[in-house]
């Protein structure tokens, strides 16, 4: 009976939002002892699965490439509310961590979530392709928007250190805002075709779900809720488990900057898992959608926020990257470039994304 469908959804799928948006209130602000953790790490697992097949019940309904978009711009509203929260509380000590946390979605979404479709993509289904125009496009914003955003902080002049004075901070608040807005218009109404996945032609390709009824607006309109509750939940219990990664962070020696690299895994699992079982079907314009989309979504909605926190917030705001970073910047927009180019994608270029993430990692934690 587990899989008898309530309402046109799983039952699990029914009751895992609400079970973990409980263990949210029954650890929030809590020190979690050992049982407290594993409740809570099962919880925020739970709610990254059932989040994914809302993600998915919605995307059938309204069609590519809004469920892609409605998954993006989910996580990363709740995502900078947690930021804001964070900073609000943390003082000094979370002066960076926007700029941390911004970065590390960058690397997470470009590197470790298009470089893993790309292997598991290619591994299943050998080259597949993808539309040129749609991920040029988004590649070409994303760059403007981390350039304008987190490079140039480090050499301006009006502020002290890699700091934008108040001028400076709102010119990158609208700017970021003001591009976001014209790729979503692009991606969701004057250039829709551009972000279509591309039809495939064999049979092996076509899935079930490929032939499967869209649900009812009824069905989509309880996942849009449920995925919100999910997505709320798995921002809320990584918060939560983030002072126990603070607490690893400080036992192990590794930089503060590493409590941003987790924060941001830990939010970027929906999407994560979402784009790597699209690449299994044969999907791969949907993960380019979503790990693109994810990228810009996090730049062009965190630095309008927190431009608009800093009237409150008393602390400093560092937003510029140091040398390393954008080193690792400037090779991620080149092997993207040249991955993107072609419209078809291999083993061989997922593994160098891999690679260049793996980079990243090891000297978050190894500087």
């Amino acid at each position: 009976m587990t899989n008898t469908v309530v309402q046109g959804l799983p039952r699990w799928s029914l009751a895992v939002p609400p079970l973990a948006f409980v263990v949210l209130l029954v650890s929030w602000g809590r020190d979690l002892g050992t049982v407290l953790l594993i409740l809570v790490c099962a919880g925020l697992g739970a709610a990254v699965i059932a989040a994914v097949h809302h993600a998915e019940v919605v995307a059938h309904r309204v069609g590519e490439p809004f469920g892609t978009l409605i998954l993006a711009l989910a996580v990363t509203v709740i995502e900078v509310a947690l930021i804001v929260t964070l900073m609000a509380s943390g003082g000094d000590k979370a002066a960076a961590l926007a700029r941390d946390t911004v970065f590390a979605a960058v690397m997470i979404t470009c590197n470790g979530i298009l470089g893993l479709s790309l292997v598991v993509g290619s591994l299943r289904h050998g080259t597949q392709e993808f539309r040129v125009r749609a991920s040029n496009s988004a590649l070409a914003v994303m760059t403007a928007l981390v350039t304008l955003s987190l490079v140039l902080p480090t050499f301006t002049t009006s502020a002290p250190g890699p700091q934008f004075s108040s001028a400076q901070l709102a010119f990158a608040g609208v700017t970021s805002l003001v591009m976001y807005g014209v790729f979503v218009f692009v991606q969701t109404i004057r250039h829709r075709d551009y972000f279509l996945p591309v039809e495939s032609t064999t049979e092996a390709d076509e899935g079930e779900e490929e032939h499967a009824h869209a649900p009812s607006g009824q069905v989509a309109l309880l996942s849009l809720g449920l995925l919100f509750v999910c997505l709320v939940s798995v921002v809320g219990l990584a918060k939560t488990v983030s002072p126990k990664l603070e607490s690893a962070v400080e036992s192990a020696g590794a930089p503060v900057a590493v409590v941003g690299v987790v924060i941001a895994l830990l939010v970027l699992l929906p999407e994560t898992v979402a784009a790597v079982r699209a690449a299994l079907r044969n999907r791969l314009q949907t993960s380019v959608n979503l790990a693109l989309g994810s990228a810009l979504a996090s730049i062009g909605l965190t630095i309008p926020a927190i431009a608009v926190a800093s009237i409150w917030l008393s602390g400093p705001l560092v937003l510029g990257l140091g040398g390393k970073e954008m080193v690792l910047f400037a090779l991620t927009v080149v092997i993207s470039i040249l991955t993107l180019a072609t419209g078809r994608a291999t083993l061989l270029q997922g593994a160098v994304h891999l690679m260049v993430f793996s980079a990243f990692l090891f000297l978050a934690v190894s500087p």
